[in-house]
């Protein structure tokens, strides 16, 4: 199956970056073995041009290659915003480049020859990762929409709401009646839809700071 396929559905894509084609070849038929997509690359720059990067899953970069290593190609996704779950995995590995790559937000750091199942182990976690971390930023792309629909006055109740406040003392802050808060919150919640507030919190939480805190109006 072509990469071009393979971006048409949503199964996770594992990419193995690495210029040693004996390593990248053998990693690849044991990602394939347990039925894991791979696909492999043998520097950082044929992995961008590939444009597969979108696909759930995660990479396992060698450090050292020629073009961009492994650790300035991590650092080079963050700094776009991409996020990608990473696995380094290094015949050249020392503590301080473990320690840079795991504050960086890497999954694993795995040094040459790996057992299989470690390896197998580590592609599981970054997928997991990788999975949870999209699932949020799906609920937060729609708790923002939702938020846009708001009316300056929903939003200013629903700040207050989620601050703990309740509707009397919602109602002497904004200068409007109890009744009045009562059917701002009423309709802010079904906008925002949902009924509790512990959900609320949370979708609050995910909508970014500067839109949230926007002078209402």
């Amino acid at each position: 199956m072509s990469l071009e396929q393979g971006n048409a559905h949503q199964e996770p894509l594992v990419l193995v970056v690495d210029d040693d084609d004996a390593v990248r070849l053998s990693l690849c038929e044991l990602l394939q073995s347990v039925g894991i997509e791979s696909a492999g690359f043998a520097s950082t720059q044929e992995l961008m041009d590939a444009n597969v990067l979108d696909r759930p899953g995660c990479l396992i970069l060698d450090v050292r290659m020629p073009g961009l290593s492994g650790l300035d190609f991590q650092s080079r996704l963050a700094a776009s915003g991409t996020s990608a779950s990473i696995i380094f995995l290094t015949g050249h590995g020392d503590i301080p480049m473990t320690v840079q790559a795991m504050k960086a937000g890497a999954v694993e750091f795995l040094t040459k020859p790996v057992r299989d199942q470690t390896l197998l182990d580590a592609v599981a976690r970054a997928i997991a990762v990788d999975t949870a971390k999209r699932g949020e930023e799906l609920a937060a792309r729609a708790n923002i929409s939702l938020f846009a629909t708001l009316t300056p006055r929903e939003r200013q109740v629903m700040k207050a709401v989620v601050a703990g406040a309740l509707n009397k003392q919602i109602a002497f802050d904004l200068g409007i009646t109890e009744v009045t808060v009562k059917l701002h919150r009423s309709s802010m919640m079904k906008k925002m839809r949902t009924p509790f507030v512990p959900h609320l919190v949370r979708a609050w939480q995910s909508i970014p700071a500067d839109m949230r805190e926007a002078p209402a109006g």
